[in-house]
């Protein structure tokens, strides 16, 4: 048997009481994809994260066996954040979590650092395409926004 197979994964509605999880499983994610952020993953980027992100988005988790192991922002069809703990990435939970966002609202869009390959990558393999590009001002840094459109039976 796998290692994964005995695992029960839950998508689930985020919940106050998983705050301390949540911004845990942001920090070590975000921290190693955004090394070009001074501070990505602490401090007052960590206090946004608490006081607004996870306030002001329509948030939901993956937990794998009573643990929260992923996060997802959604601010109606565009995922505003979408982050992995270092140990659950590649095991299928981020799609899981971006194909439940397309269940609940058909076409996505999002935003990503083109500096950040691996997440590229993975919106790459999901069907997402490059839609515009600008710079984000605060860290000149160059932003891709990607899109996927709605369809009816997506493997």
């Amino acid at each position: 048997m796998p290692e994964n197979a005995s695992r029960s994964t839950v998508i689930r509605r985020y919940a106050p009481e998983d705050e301390d999880a949540a911004v845990d499983v942001w920090s070590r994610a975000g921290g190693p994809a955004h090394p070009f952020i001074p501070g990505e993953g602490e401090g007052e980027r960590a206090r946004k994260m608490r006081e607004v992100y996870l306030v002001h988005a329509e948030n939901w988790v993956a937990e794998t066996d009573g643990r929260v192991v992923a996060l997802l922002g959604l601010l109606d069809a565009e995922i505003g954040g979408l982050f992995v703990a270092p140990e659950a990435q590649g095991t299928g939970v981020g799609r899981r979590l971006v194909e439940h966002a397309a269940a609940l609202h058909g076409s996505l869009t999002l935003e990503v650092y083109e500096k950040n390959t691996g997440a590229r990558g993975f919106y790459a393999r999901l069907g997402f395409v490059e839609a515009s590009r600008r710079v984000d001002e605060e860290y000149d840094e160059v932003m891709l926004r990607l899109t996927r459109p709605a369809t009816e039976n997506r493997a």
